[in-house]
């Protein structure tokens, strides 16, 4: 019922905009350092109920129809999301979500209903409880003066005066009965708590939001605007004059003494019937770039993203973790994007000797010019954008991401040596570390797709995490070594020295389930008082070799991987079971080998059940049998794992099973 109320809003009267309006804005004149940023779809698990939830709270406060003259006074709701732990004692965030045409207070947070949590909460629990957001409040209102459903004029006419409401009555009302950075309820102290504030909103709210932006720019430092444009030379003047729209926001923030402390994190799906007008006004904006540029504004897209909500989960989810980043994280500086060139990024003096073992040094086994080119032999679903990621965050720590496990001596009597280290992706001081593993067949290092997103993505959790690059000949020594070098300098690392666990994939995996034993660990490393690792975390490997020593194993696989057969892992799995070893196991329909973190794909979501395995560990006493969990969704796969929104010609794979839907034909009746 909330995607049809959703989808309503695309219908917004007879005042639709025309397609030619997509023509009216070309991008001449654009910036060539100016980049649309592709959005990531949000990872399944974070649609789940969070086990630290937030409250939801109803609160009404005094207003006005600010649409009369004579100012009648009203009674107004607003939803609240309280943070799970509120304490009173700590100041917190505030951002203000506002609903599309037809939309009504409730409905981001409770469905239209009102009783029960949508996905967006769940958005925020994980956000938090994940540690990828700090804690704040989240705030859902109406523009319409009694919070029904209304005509589009009527409609219109209310949100073209929302500003005034919003610092009138709503700041004040929320702000003041929530701990927040708001000291005095009087224009002064809102514009002196501006920097915790953002507002954004969807369609209609987000016409509604550029009016907030235009009218009240001052009590807001954050604004997200989701799928329109802003009115101020006209209806729709976003599409159809694009140019004038751009200048008179221009001119309005450079009269503003705030003109170089805001943000504006625009976006709209690139098949919303809306994107013509947000579009042309983002383009517009992007040329006036001595007022709009990479420090204040970011234009996103959504691929085949349409006019619905999951459109505004997807942009949520990314621009609440820019807006109000966890203290132990820091926002990474875009050096590089999808087209930046391979050999640029090796080559750059920021890292020195170790920016060719960024990518793999034996060269026959990958290929591309740019970021976005990357192919990886034997690996599938390399995802561009991460690799866009994970090479600005080294660039941005290229001072102390890498370590040496070998010393200088030791590299001049063996070369080799030269070509091996650790690069370190931190997380919270003291907190355990994982030692990621990328596979290649014992051939080369495929680190870009199998171990720096892993490493990255546990960082991000607050976990410290080193992948490892190695000697495909010698990988089982240099394994030996990476875990001795972490164990004997965790204090100067700021890591726990116990606890850790040991990922990888395919060749990577087998080194992984090898240094887990513990017999091998005692082997390899000549030492006794190395800790045996606490979890080993293996993707796609047919390894088979089964020990009492071994230790608590997680491992998940493709049903479609002509390489490592998931029957074979999970028979391991059944045999470490039998022994009293805890194990975990997944498979996942139709994927092939090599999918990493399987973004976009039906095993989406894995990297967090092994994070959780890795958890347990440290308390498990029970004996725990091996399960085979095939991961389901309520969402549709084709046979070589990719996702749908809806069902496909051919193959579908649905809750499980198999769903054969013919060709259609080039004229459907």
């Amino acid at each position: 019922m909330l995607m049809t109320s959703m989808l309503g809003y695309a219908a917004c009267s007879s005042d639709s905009v025309s397609k030619e309006a997509a023509n009216v804005s070309a991008n001449d004149n654009v910036p060539t350092d100016f980049q649309i940023q592709y959005t990531t779809p949000v990872p399944s698990e974070f649609f789940q109920a969070a086990t630290q939830q937030g409250t939801i709270e109803l609160v009404e406060y005094d207003s006005k129809d600010y649409t009369q003259s004579s100012r009648p006074a009203t009674k107004k709701p607003a939803y609240v999301y309280v943070p799970y732990g509120y304490d009173p004692s700590k100041q917190y965030d505030v951002i203000y979500l506002l609903h599309g045409w037809t939309g009504v207070a409730e409905e981001y947070f409770l469905g239209r209903s009102g009783n029960s949590r949508t996905r967006l909460v769940n958005i925020f629990d994980n956000l938090i409880q994940r540690g990828l957001c700090r804690p704040f409040i989240a705030v859902s209102p109406t523009w319409d003066k009694d919070n029904r459903s209304k005509g589009w004029g009527e409609s219109t006419r209310e949100a073209a005066v929302f500003s005034q409401e919003y610092v009138n009555d709503l700041i004040p009302a929320v702000e003041t009965r929530y701990s927040t950075y708001l000291t005095e309820a009087i224009p002064e102290g809102i514009l002196a708590s501006r920097a915790h504030r953002a507002i954004g909103g969807f369609s209609l709210g987000s016409i509604t939001t550029w009016y907030v932006f235009e009218q009240a720019f001052d009590y807001s430092r954050m604004y997200l605007p989701m799928s329109g444009d802003n009115w101020s030379q006209g209806m729709y003047g976003g599409a159809y004059y694009p140019d004038e729209t751009a200048k008179f926001l221009a001119d309005l923030v450079n009269a503003s003494p705030y003109k170089n402390d805001f943000y504006v994190w625009y976006a709209v799906g690139t098949e919303d019937v809306r994107i013509d007008q947000t579009h042309n006004q983002a383009m517009a904006m992007a040329k006036i770039s001595d007022t709009f540029n990479s420090s204040n504004f970011s234009y996103h897209q959504k691929e085949g993203g349409r006019h619905d909500f999951n459109a505004v989960w997807e942009f949520c989810y990314h621009a609440l973790q820019f807006f109000f980043p966890a203290e132990n994280t820091e926002t990474i500086v875009n050096y590089y994007n999808r087209q930046s060139r391979i050999n640029d990024v090796m080559n750059n003096a920021a890292f020195g000797d170790y920016g060719r073992l960024i990518f793999p040094v034996n060269t026959g086994y990958w290929s591309g010019t740019t970021l976005e080119q990357l192919q990886l032999t034997w690996y599938n679903y390399i995802d561009p954008d991460k690799t866009v990621e994970v090479c600005n965050y080294l660039r941005a720590h290229a001072d102390n991401c890498f370590i040496d496990i070998y010393t200088e001596a030791e590299k001049q009597t063996n070369p080799d040596l030269r070509n091996t280290g650790l690069f370190f992706f931190r997380g919270n001081k003291g907190q355990p570390f994982a030692i990621c593993n990328a596979g290649g067949g014992f051939s080369y290092v495929g680190a870009m797709h199998d171990s720096f997103p892993h490493a990255l993505e546990l960082s991000k959790q607050g976990y410290n995490a080193f992948a490892l690059i190695y000697r495909p000949g010698d990988a089982y020594e240099d394994l030996a070594r990476a875990i001795t070098f972490v164990c004997d300098h965790a204090n100067e690392l700021g890591v726990a020295p116990t606890g850790y666990s040991l990922w990888g994939g395919s060749a990577g995996a087998r080194m992984a389930a090898t240094l887990g034993n513990s017999s091998y660990l005692r082997q390899l490393t000549g030492r006794t008082d190395i800790p045996q690792a606490s979890a080993v975390i293996m993707q796609y490997t047919g390894y088979t070799t089964v020990s009492q020593y071994d230790c608590a194993t997680y491992a998940c696989c493709g049903t479609s991987d002509g390489i490592a057969s998931w029957r074979t892992m999970q028979s391991r799995l059944e045999s470490l079971s039998a022994l009293g070893i805890p194990t975990e196991f997944h498979s996942y329909n139709g994927l092939p080998h090599g999918f990493g973190l399987g973004t976009g794909t039906v095993a989406e979501g894995w990297l967090q059940d092994a994070v959780h395995f890795w958890q347990q560990q440290s308390s498990a006493t029970a004996i725990r049998s091996a399960r085979a969990n095939t991961k389901q969704s309520d969402t549709i796969y084709s046979l070589n794992g990719i996702r749908h929104n809806s069902l496909q010609p051919g193959v579908n794979i649905v809750d499980g099973r198999k769903v054969v839907i013919l060709k259609y034909s080039a004229k459907r009746q």
